[in-house]
């Protein structure tokens, strides 16, 4: 989602803002901008196109400086436009919205600030106009209206006033050797040195500075910091402080991280997304690296006791994580017979739900800095369940620092807004909680684990055996990128399957997708089926599969046009109207994560065949760090 660059040093840091906007691309965005202080004078360049015709415009406008902010803006509060694109400027009380001047201030800011529209009203009443619909544009004005001197100071007393979640960069025309950030309930880091000791940085996510330095500071929620060459200082304002509370210098430890910026690079690929599609036979073996036997270990040193003080887990999630944590219940109740319930991140916070103690609240993320899910763990442990685990991607995130226990996967930077292998390495790490937590309780023979050791380490080349289907997999995007609506349909542990597959291709594609447990049809969704309706069917060879062939059946007797992931051993053959692709082999407990890579292909092939924009389709971004 949106994408924040600070920097202060004593070259022109220019270049650096706008490889660092470079670096957020896959994040989403729909507009862009950088502010600097050049000459005592707020300047900036914004745009609603790419980074690279921001960076082009900046060059041919003269941007240069030491200090500056720049932003990838994903909407939220007025349309895509460049009067709405961050970095925004205050302008002052009296000043005129048709001849405005570059203002005292400039500021970006990630989240959502719900009074936006109380403080609206009071700033307008004292003189401030407002050339944007944005609630950052609010912020802005904010600080100047505290500003007396002291920039630092006023960013602090304008973060109490806020209501919401934010991070910000900010700098001022009278302070030319300070930027200054604050953040609660969005990422924020702050880079140390660079070209030089003196240098300082601030990102949304330190894959902003790659290449920079891998100094990282991670800032808490809460934190205040002032940039200054060769210094820097934070305080700590702990939620609903009043003004009157002293506050204290905040101690962060510096922390090296390798972001490897090396590893967004397309190769012989024509998008991200077919990358990462093809990079999960590494991925998962990258994930299940080292794991020779199923020991509490696996999770942190103190999984052991905390496992064994839990009766039941509770899955927190959004998207295609809610459908990953959806398979592993599956699993969890029938391999380690330990209740299970899934919850969508965004409805948990927000309902009366009945907690429980021995609940173990697993969240599962691929940036670990989903906002929803971040707050639904919160909520959690508010109402007395502190027995936490999450299964992320990051291992810096701030999903990882909030849980006692994690397993981080190892898929490699994901830059494709549709997540492909953050998925299957999801699913391998959940299998693996499923195996502790079955072996702990009992349920868990040796000679099954062994088994399963043995086909979680086939699985990668199993995914390389189904990789090779995608020839047949081109064949049906043709057919479907003619159509405008698709129903996929599952049973069982593939039932999550087919909501991914659905979800994956609405998302590129632009095609509606729904997905029903197979069962469901007659219940109401067969009304939809007709020869202009593909139906999707993953048909794995388990208990279900002659239930599954007569829905099949209900399908084909109503013209519907099928289209089958089939195992080899299922006795399912092609003809008029059914279309058939074979599965290498039958995957018992793990064919999860076989099946759900060739719906990844479809949507991808469908995408490209009506030529959208796969990696960013649109209104979406990939790290979804507002509410």
């Amino acid at each position: 989602m949106c994408g924040i660059v600070g920097a202060i040093g004593a070259r022109n840091i220019t270049p650096v803002l706008v490889e660092g906007l470079k670096r957020l691309e896959y994040r989403g965005y729909d507009s862009c901008g950088v502010a600097v202080l050049q000459d005592g004078q707020l300047r900036r360049s914004r745009s609603t196109q790419r980074v690279a015709e921001l960076e082009a415009q900046a060059a041919s406008e003269g941007i240069s400086s030491t200090l500056g902010i720049a932003h990838t803006r994903w909407a939220t509060h007025g349309a895509p436009a460049v009067h709405n694109a961050h970095p925004h400027f205050s302008h002052g009380p009296g000043a005129d919205a048709a001849t405005a001047k570059p203002g005292r201030l400039a500021m970006v800011h990630n989240g959502i600030i719900e009074n936006h529209e109380e403080l609206r009203r009071e700033l307008q009443a004292k003189g401030y106009v407002f050339l944007s619909q944005t609630d950052t544009e609010v912020i802005a004005h904010l600080i100047d209206h505290l500003y007396d001197g002291d920039l630092f100071a006023a960013v602090k007393a304008a973060t109490r006033r806020l209501t919401g979640a934010y991070a910000i960069a900010v700098f001022h025309r009278d302070e030319p050797q300070r930027v200054i950030g604050a953040r609660q309930g969005s990422p924020l880091v702050m880079g140390v040195g660079g070209a030089d000791s003196s240098e300082r940085f601030l990102a949304s996510d330190a894959m902003a500075l790659a290449g920079v330095t891998d100094q990282i500071v991670y800032l808490e929620e809460g934190d205040v910091v002032d940039l200054q060459p060769g210094r820097h200082w934070i305080e700590h304002i702990a939620p609903g402080a009043s003004e009157h509370v002293r506050v204290d210098a905040a101690e962060r430890p510096v922390r090296t991280v390798t972001a490897h910026s090396g590893a967004v690079e397309l190769g012989p690929y024509r998008h991200y997304m077919q990358k990462e599609i093809f990079e999960q036979p590494r991925a998962i073996a990258d994930t299940l690296e080292g794991v020779e036997s199923i020991t509490p270990t696996l999770f942190g040193a103190d999984a052991e006791a905390v496992f064994g003080q839990i009766d039941r887990v509770l899955i927190l999630a959004c998207g295609t994580s809610y459908y990953s944590g959806s398979t592993a219940k599956y699993w969890l109740e029938s391999i380690a017979k330990i209740p299970t319930a899934v919850e969508i991140a965004s409805e948990y916070r927000y309902r009366d739900s009945v907690p429980d103690a021995r609940t173990l609240v697993v969240t599962i993320s691929q940036s670990g800095e989903t906002a929803d899910t971040i707050a639904a763990l919160k909520h959690a442990r508010s109402l007395g369940m502190e027995q936490t685990l999450t299964i992320c991607n990051v291992s810096t995130s701030a999903m990882v620092r909030e849980c006692k226990l994690s397993y981080v996967t190892r898929a490699g930077v994901e830059i494709g807004v549709a997540s492909t292998k953050a998925f299957t390495t999801q699913l391998a790490a959940l299998f693996l909680l499923t195996l502790t937590l079955a072996k702990l309780r009992g349920h868990l023979s040796p000679e099954a684990e062994a088994q399963h050791i043995k086909d979680m380490r086939h699985l990668p080349a199993a995914l390389q055996a189904v990789l090779a289907l995608e020839p047949q997999v081109v064949a049906w995007a043709e057919a479907f990128a003619r159509k405008d609506n698709a129903l996929f349909l599952g049973r069982g542990l593939h039932y999550p399957i087919g909501l991914e597959g659905a979800l994956k291709l609405k998302e590129i594609s632009y095609i509606h997708a729904e997905a029903y447990p197979a069962g469901e049809l007659k219940h109401g969704p067969l009304a939809l089926v007709t020869a202009e309706m593909p139906v999707v069917v993953v048909a794995p060879n388990d208990v279900l599969l002659e239930k599954l062939k007569s829905n099949m059946q209900e399908v084909k007797a109503r013209g519907g046009e099928l289209y089958v992931c089939a195992d080899g051993d299922t006795h399912i053959q092609a003809e008029a109207g059914i279309h058939v692709i074979r599965m290498p082999e039958h995957y018992g407990a793990l064919s999860p994560i076989l099946h759900v890579v060739p719906l990844q292909l479809l949507a991808y092939h469908t995408a490209c065949a009506k030529g959208t924009d796969v990696d960013k389709p649109r209104n979406l971004a990939k790290s979804v760090t507002v509410e």
